[in-house]
């Protein structure tokens, strides 16, 4: 198990710029790895600290294009597509808050770290046809927000960060975090084309 962990997070650190555009792309669309992309944006930088410009906007740009994306899917459901996907009760209730504080509910999904629900949020948005012009630029604004502040935090504790994460606990910790993100997607995933 730790050495998948492992493996898996020295795969994307080979990847670099292009590792956390991947890897910001997957997690903004449908997969959840909690602190999955903090963790590979922080790593980098502790390693390559010049870099945490690049890194932090590559993060960005690809939690942007996995919200465009979907964006594009869940705004053609709409209403009905959501309401497939969910007891009546809680659509009522959703449909409710995002009418109600849109803009916010996106940008506190954007800045707060996982667990909270970065996806639904954004496919709840996209299906109750918030403008997406409008909904990409607030996620644009809190993803870099967000990214630029670890960065420069990772900037400023490099070492210390290296240090910890080449610790046996550490790397257990990924792990369950990996497995965990690896179920609840799947579960995700089943779910809606099981509704379908």
């Amino acid at each position: 198990m730790g050495g998948f962990a492992s493996h898996l997070l020295a795969w994307f650190i080979r990847l670099g710029a292009f590792g956390l555009l991947t890897f910001g792309f997957f997690d903004s669309l449908i997969l959840t790895f909690p602190f999955g992309n903090d963790v590979l944006l922080i790593l980098l930088v502790a390693r390559k600290r010049d870099w945490f410009p690049i890194y932090a906007a590559c993060a960005t740009l690809g939690s942007i294009a996995g919200t465009l994306v979907l964006d594009l899917l869940t705004r053609k459901g709409g209403e009905e597509g959501l309401k497939k996907m969910m007891r009546v009760q809680q659509f009522s209730k959703l449909k409710k808050r995002m009418g109600e504080r849109a803009g916010v509910a996106l940008a506190v999904a954007s800045l707060a770290p996982p667990p909270f629900p970065f996806t639904p949020v954004i496919a709840a948005a996209s299906a109750f046809q918030y403008p997406r012009r409008r909904l990409l630029s607030v996620v644009a604004t809190a993803r870099a927000l967000r990214f630029f502040t670890l960065g420069m935090a990772a900037y400023w504790t490099g070492r210390e960060v290296l240090r910890i994460m080449q610790a046996g606990w550490f790397k257990w910790a990924v792990t369950v975090i990996v497995v965990f993100g690896i179920i609840a997607s799947s579960i995700a995933v089943i779910r809606v084309f099981r509704k379908r």
